[in-house]
């Protein structure tokens, strides 16, 4: 399920099967809530149909709505989240490799991307720890020169 807006204030809402690809749902919005999303699972609950999970953008609030229902966050999405700290053309060493685990997302399974990422974590542990992290978001200070 996800939004895709034509212009500022119109959106649709769609809920699409993923085995089928057929379109189950749409809602025709101007923002985009987690009270629509709730209200369009609830509506094809009651047409009957049995839904094994949910795949979504991720927004606020959303992966934590439906405790009944298995919800993942789109490998797009996810994607798109490390590319917005990362960018597309890293400089850092750490942040290209991180970058070219990150586009192995959709193309691997769970045990195997976890693991890469491990073995990230472990290889850059240093570069990692080279910058505490100061209270409420506030910039950091580095460590080592």
């Amino acid at each position: 399920m996800d939004t895709t807006y034509f212009g500022r204030m119109f959106g649709a809402m769609l809920f699409k099967d993923a085995y089928s690809g057929k379109n189950l749902h749409k809602i025709y919005v101007k923002t985009e809530t987690n009270k629509c999303y709730t209200d369009g699972i609830n509506h094809l609950l009651k047409q009957g149909f049995i839904i094994n999970a949910i795949v979504c953008d991720g927004r606020k609030g959303l992966l934590q709505l439906f405790d009944n229902i298995p919800i993942q966050m789109c490998q797009f999405h996810q994607v798109a989240i490390i590319r917005r700290y990362l960018t597309k053309k890293p400089k850092v060493q750490a942040n290209k490799e991180l970058w070219e685990h990150a586009l192995l997302l959709a193309h691997t399974d769970k045990e195997s991307f976890e693991g890469g990422l491990k073995a990230w974590h472990n290889k850059w542990i240093d570069f990692l720890n080279e910058q505490k992290i100061g209270n409420r978001g506030k910039k950091g200070t580095f460590t080592k020169s």
